[in-house]
Order: structure tokens, then sequence, then C-alpha cells
């Protein structure tokens, strides 16, 4: 019997972030048809869990594959050759079909990105469910990692959104695969720099680089967004000579080790408290590791922020002027 509850925690905060994404975007679907597109990408959600549940069978007749992935150097390989290419795969055709299927009706750019953002969302919700249903991630876990999705599909929902959109849609074609392939690596990337945490050092080093890169995706999702609305991209690299430019990205990659690593170390704070009995929440050690772990990375994250609103500040000084 399926466990409602389970159910509810899985979908409700997909459903929600899909609602704030659907008041964002002009020219976006009626709710219903936003709906049904979450529901495809839920059943995408299934097909790719069984197609690599055929690709390993598959590759263990041919090789000992169980063994290859236990190594770092093979999670990578099974992201890039399975995972990112059947889970993006399958949210592509979520969107694909069901659009061609309607295709006397031409959709705007912004209209294919947030059906793309239903599809991936959906999928997460089926992927939640999974997760939960076996205990192999706490709701915490989960519901953090709601976007995440969205963010891998972005770019090949904006350049399909360009395409279908456009007049002069075989010109656009290309990029497609393109923008499918930078999302099948950075789901790799994602993955990889997740599953670093498990090894010991200097492996584990890499898992710090997992929120910075998840920030950055998170970034380009929103200068996407920023696009289909027909709003000005968000400047941060201003600078007139290679010098500057190359001081002002140093910022930018500094700010984003700072932020992403602030969201890290708050995120591992949850996880050490969270199993705690809430009694001893109220001894003095613990309630002073809780204090000083906030603090220092909320010290991180607030520096983060100061060096983005510098480098905001000193792009409209040059651009407005």
């Amino acid at each position: 019997m399926v466990d409602l509850s389970l159910v509810l925690w899985a979908a409700i905060p997909p459903l929600l972030l899909l609602g704030y994404y659907y008041c964002r975007i002009p020219f976006a679907p009626p709710l219903l048809k936003l709906l049904m597109f979450f529901v495809f990408g839920a059943i995408s959600g299934i097909l790719a869990l069984s197609l690599e549940w055929i690709f390993e069978s598959v590759a263990n007749s041919v090789v000992n594959w169980d063994s290859v992935k236990r190594s770092l150097p093979g999670i990578a390989l099974r992201q890039l050759i399975e995972i990112g290419p059947i889970e993006e795969g399958c949210k592509l055709a979520a969107v694909v079909i069901p659009i061609y299927l309607q295709r006397q009706y031409r959709l705007h750019l912004s209209s294919v990105l947030i059906l793309t953002i239903a599809v991936a969302l959906g999928f997460t919700a089926e992927e939640n469910w999974i997760y939960l249903f076996h205990g192999t991630a706490s709701i915490f876990e989960r519901t953090i990692g709601t976007p995440v999705h969205a963010m891998f599909s972005a770019p090949w929902g904006y350049a399909l959104g360009i395409y279908i959109s456009s007049k002069t849609g075989n010109q656009n074609k290309k990029f497609i695969f393109r923008a499918w392939l930078n999302s099948v690596i950075c789901h790799a990337v994602v993955n990889v720099l997740s599953s670093a945490w498990g090894y010991s050092l200097p492996l584990r080093f890499l898992s710090y680089g997992f929120f910075p890169f998840l920030l950055w995706m998170f970034w380009r999702l929103e200068q996407l967004l920023r696009k289909v609305q027909r709003k000005p991209p968000i400047i941060l690299i201003s600078g007139y000579t290679p010098q500057q430019r190359y001081w002002q990205r140093s910022l930018v990659l500094f700010a984003l080790v700072l932020g992403g690593n602030a969201i890290f170390g708050l995120f591992l704070l949850a996880r050490i408290v969270s199993p705690l009995n809430p009694s001893t929440l109220l001894s003095y050690e613990i309630l002073w590791f809780i204090l000083t772990r906030i603090l220092l990375n909320l010290f991180f994250g607030f520096l983060a922020w100061g060096i983005y609103r510098y480098l905001r500040r000193i792009a409209r000084r040059r651009y407005f002027y």
C-alpha cells in the first residue's frame, strides 16, 4: 500500500516550485496543461528507471559493471554514459512528444521553458518518492534538492524553445543537441561531486565543489528566466581590460566557493543535528556547537553576497553612468 504522506512529501515541494516559476513566466500555458506535463515528467522518471535497470543488466553481462561503478572514475563513467543521457533523454522526450502531437500551435519561448521545468519537477517528484520509499534519503535532503533537475534541463529547454518559437527553426536545431549535451555533462558532474563525500582524502575534497557548482547552475537558470521575461541580464564581469576581467572572474569564483560552501556547511549541520533527541539540543555544548556553526557559515555567506553586490555596483557604474 502506498504511503500517502510519502507521496505528499515527494510531490508538494516540486509543485510549489512549479507554481513559483509559473507566476514568473510570461505567456505561460494554462495551469492544467502545466500539471499534465508535470505528470509526463513523473512518467519519464519511471521510464528512466526502467532503462537504467536494463542498461545495468546488459552491462553486467558484458563486464563486471557493479565493481566498475564502485570507484570514483567508474561513477563518473556511469554518469556520463548511463545516468545523464538516459535521464535527460527521457525528460527531453516528455517535452518534445506532447508538443509534436500538438504542433499546429506555435508556442512562445517562455512557454517551452516552463513546460521543460514542469517535466523536470515531475521527474523530481517521482525520484523523491523512490528515495523516500526506500529510505535512502531524508525529507530534508530531497526538499533542498527540488530545483536540481530543473537546473539540469534548463539549457536544452531554452534551446528547444528558440527552435520551436522561431520561424527559421532549422537554423537553430543544432543548438538543441549542444544544450542537451551540456545538461548531461552538468548532470554527471553534480552526481560525481556528491558521491565524492563517501571516499577518503584527497578525493573527499571534491565534495566541496558540489554546492558551488549547484549555485552556478541556479545562477544560469535565473539568467535564462530573465531572458524569457525580456529583462536585461545581470552583469558581473564588466572590466575593460583583460586584467580587470580576470580579477572579476576570480571574485565570482571566490563568491561561488564561499556561498556554496556556506550552504554546504548549513546542510551538514542539519544532517548532524536532525537525528539528535530534542532534549539533548538544550545542552550547553550542543547549543554552542550549533550557534558557532551557524554564525561561521552565515559569515561566509554574507561575504559572498558582499562580493556579488560589489561586482553589481561596478557594472552599474560602467553601463549606466
